[in-house]
């Protein structure tokens, strides 16, 4: 999908329609917007709980009428076991909504169960979004 930013909502409705599990991989450089699809990804699931990277807290949370959603942000963690000490495993297994922002620090735990999205930014200002 390319896309401006004023299309990221329906961008987001029309990802959580293709997705094949809870539990999405995001991928892009730095600045690339990650964060931006994420909040409409959020509002799209129904939380009205405001959305902010979680860089330096690794996790937030995200209240949904009957789930949860857990917005994970690996940029600043060392290693895999920095992961696993937090519990990243007791998460992936929870059924919740799962967002993972610099998936490839815990890549032994990914599994093609997982949604991948993979964002770029376009010369002219515009995204594509690659889902897999």
């Amino acid at each position: 999908i390319n896309y401006s930013i004023n299309e990221l909502q329906s961008v987001a409705k029309q990802l959580i329609k293709n997705l094949k599990s809870k539990t999405i991989l995001l991928d892009g450089d730095m600045g690339v917007g990650k964060t931006t699809l994420i909040k409409e990804l959020v509002k799209a699931l129904g939380s009205k709980d405001e959305v902010s990277s979680p860089t330096f807290s690794i996790v937030n949370e995200y209240e949904l009428e009957n789930d949860k959603i857990y917005h994970f942000d690996f940029y600043r963690i060392k290693n895999i076991e920095e992961a696993y000490n937090f519990g990243i495993e007791d998460y992936l297994d929870s059924n919740s909504w799962i967002i993972i922002e610099w998936p490839e620090l815990i890549e032994e735990l990914i599994t093609d169960k997982f949604n991948r999205i993979i964002l770029s930014l376009n010369d002219n200002n515009t995204r594509n979004i690659v889902l897999k």
